[in-house]
């Protein structure tokens, strides 16, 4: 590793708007002095993606992430594209190019967000002309009760249906009979689901969680308009497949409440645990090839290696420092950083509590 090798760098938050609202448990996770709603529910970290949004389209930076520095910091992809092989690792540059191939979001939904699905590598790559389909991952967070429901999510059909039934569901704009077809389960902090492309789902109301997923912003909806009366154009439903296409995006595979269970709530996995930390696997390439994200809380101290590869990390809980090469930061609940994988690595101290992250990972 040379001497100018770039260290961690910590990124300020990256709020997108979306056709749902929420926001307000990010504002309160940073600390805002007057947290609310809006149409602001989530932040991306460390995005090199620019978001979809109709009506927005003019705003071409909207979802890339900064640098936090005073005055401003530079688009992280503005550093990555300027030295691939040092923020990315070699292998990963060579396989992927300037691409970091995942996206990780922070999600807190005031309302149900409309029913959907993300593309599989195979429909993105043949009608989307895509390398990359959605599969994304939710570990839950917390969350709050809306309306006195609890927080859930939406997965999966439940038997019964194919393909020319849902298609009259969505000709018909029948939400109800749309929701009933879903499998709904009730979510609680810790669970982690994975979201394979082609598999319909929305999250629900109440819900805060971290997403982390392929890196694209395709999304096909089957409703045409969101609680609050936005109207999709077609070309926001279809993303530009055509209809017909759109309803071939769609498996039609069908799963009892408990089957869903069984093949997406994933089981965290431990590491490592003694005095001083633990160390879990949330998602390994057991589940899924695609990404990884573990967990580590940190009672005195805990270190990562890096292995040449990047690691997104977000600060749940605690206050401490974190450092690489000698050269430490505070760090505290609601940072976000970025790991370049040229350095070896990463060392984490708890100061007040137990210091508690997220680690994202890119495909090995």
């Amino acid at each position: 590793m040379e001497s100018d090798s770039p260290g961690i760098l910590k990124l300020e938050p990256t709020r997108v708007w979306r056709a749902y609202k929420g926001g307000k448990l990010l504002e309160e996770w940073h600390r805002a002095g007057n947290p609310q709603d809006g149409n602001f529910p989530e932040e991306w970290v460390a995005s090199a993606i620019t978001a979809r949004n109709p009506g927005r389209e003019a705003i071409a930076e909207e979802g890339l992430s900064r640098v936090s520095m005073p005055g401003g910091g530079p688009f992280l992809r503005e550093l990555i594209e300027s030295d691939p092989v040092s923020f990315l690792g070699r292998k990963h540059w060579e396989k992927y190019g300037r691409s970091m191939a995942v996206l990780v979001k922070l999600i807190d939904s005031l309302d149900r967000l409309i029913i959907q699905v993300h593309p599989d590598k195979e429909f993105a790559k043949k009608v989307l002309s895509s390398d990359y389909g959605k599969t994304e991952a939710w570990y839950i967070i917390g969350g709050r009760q809306i309306d006195g429901q609890d927080p859930y999510v939406l997965m999966g059909f439940k038997p019964g249906m194919n393909k020319e039934r849902w298609r009259r569901l969505f000709e018909k704009q029948d939400i109800e009979g749309m929701l009933n077809a879903l499998n709904k389960l009730t979510v609680s902090p810790g669970e982690v689901y994975l979201i394979e492309g082609g598999v319909p789902h929305a999250i629900g109301a109440g819900c805060f969680l971290i997403e982390i997923q392929e890196p694209t912003d395709y999304t096909l909806r089957v409703e045409r308009k969101t609680q609050q009366g936005i109207v999709f154009p077609d070309e926001h439903c279809h993303q530009g497949s055509g209809f017909d296409k759109m309803f071939d995006c769609f498996h039609y595979d069908c799963y009892t409440e408990d089957e869903v269970k069984k093949r997406w709530r994933l089981s965290p996995k431990l590491l490592s645990s003694d005095r001083k930390a633990e160390h879990w696997a949330l998602i390994d390439d057991e589940a899924t090839d695609l990404f990884e994200m573990h967990r580590v809380s940190v009672r005195e101290e805990f270190s990562h290696r890096t292995d040449e590869r990047y690691c997104i990390i977000i600060i749940t809980a605690g206050v401490g420092t974190i450092g690489s090469s000698g050269v430490q930061q505070n760090v505290g609940k609601g940072d976000l950083l970025f790991v370049p994988a040229c350095l070896q690595e990463v060392r984490f101290e708890a100061l007040v509590g137990p210091l508690e992250a997220i680690l994202c990972f890119p495909p090995k």
